[in-house]
């Protein structure tokens, strides 16, 4: 603990000048959005808020790196990433902004998944494992999500300090590459469309194009399962707070999931793997127990978490590198 609260409050000899890796992620996000909001301008409902928005997040990357200068330590260091993950959660309604410009796709995702599985297992997963305590499991599991991140996150801070910024890196950089995917392919999953099509006709086989429907509704079920249970409660609350009729496919809970458990088994926290295994498994389980994905999205987010794995595990090597802190010797 003293070393960890040198680090927090000892001034670096060697302070990083330029941004953090995360940071240039983010900032190639921004722009990017940034362009495409002000080319569809007339097409968008709330330009002008995306458009201030991302100057808000500029100010406060440019402000993060500003006080870092000032006072180059590991607090403020820390600071920055902390900043940076927290800020994911803004960026996820904002796709819906998007997005939306584009024909929803639900009805072919659901057509896949009734062919390769012989059903929805969104509408019977849930019917069939139906008990107060399976379903307060599912809900515990998909709450999980944040937890589990911030967990990953200080273990690596406070274990391998050195991979800190390479695994905020992997990390923000995954949100960002799914976050591109939903904008592209606009899938808003069983919650909405079982709730605009209908459940009847949902069991049934029917999927229908619903073209623009979700730019004009964005109408959800609520979760299934035990509707006093606690963990439900959260859940139900988290959706009413930003769900949107967006970024199904793939399910970036899982492919984050996957993630953060290669991060814990690579960078050899071991026991933590372990501990976080069965929230894992139970997340994954999750998203399409409380019909947030259809299963087919659960297991595409295993290989995309996969392959932004293998993409950007390799990339940020150099930031592993020690950072010497200790000024050289005058001849």
């Amino acid at each position: 603990m003293r070393n960890f609260l040198k680090y927090l409050f000892c001034l670096e000899k060697n302070p990083k000048k330029g941004l953090m890796a995360y940071e240039w992620i983010v900032l190639a996000y921004l722009a990017a959005t940034l362009v495409m909001a002000g080319v569809m301008h007339s097409q968008l409902i709330n330009a002008e808020s995306m458009i201030w928005g991302r100057l808000k997040i500029l100010a406060i990357t440019l402000a993060l790196w500003g006080v870092y200068r000032m006072l180059p330590c590991g607090l403020t260091r820390t600071a920055r990433a902390v900043v940076q993950m927290s800020l994911l959660s803004w960026w996820y309604p904002d796709i819906f902004e998007l997005n939306r410009i584009f024909p929803n796709l639900d009805h072919i995702f659901a057509s896949w998944e009734q062919g390769l599985f012989g059903c929805q297992p969104a509408l019977l997963f849930s019917n069939v494992m139906n008990s107060a305590v399976f379903s307060e499991m599912m809900c515990m599991g998909y709450y999980s999500y944040y937890p589990m991140m911030a967990v990953v996150a200080v273990a690596i801070l406070l274990v391998k300090r050195v991979s800190f910024e390479r695994v905020v890196t992997i990390i923000i950089g995954t949100f960002f590459i799914h976050y591109v995917i939903f904008i592209l392919l606009p899938v808003g999953g069983p919650q909405f469309y079982y709730e605009a099509v209908g459940i009847d006709e949902i069991a049934q086989g029917h999927f229908p194009n619903l073209h623009d429907h979700f730019n004009h509704q964005q109408v959800r079920m609520t979760c299934p399962g035990y509707t006093d249970g606690w963990f439900y409660a959260l859940v139900e609350q988290a959706h009413q707070a930003g769900e949107r009729p967006i970024a199904a496919f793939p399910s970036s809970h899982v492919s984050v999931c996957m993630v953060l458990m290669l991060s814990a088994w690579v960078f050899r926290l071991r026991k933590l793997f372990w501990v976080l295994l069965p929230f894992a498994i139970l997340l994954c389980l999750s998203t399409v127990y409380i019909r947030a994905h259809y299963a087919i999205d659960a297991l595409a987010g295993v290989v995309s978490g996969s392959l932004c794995w293998a993409l950007l595990y390799p990339l940020t090597r150099r930031l592993d590198s020690p950072r010497k802190n200790t000024k050289k010797k005058k001849r």
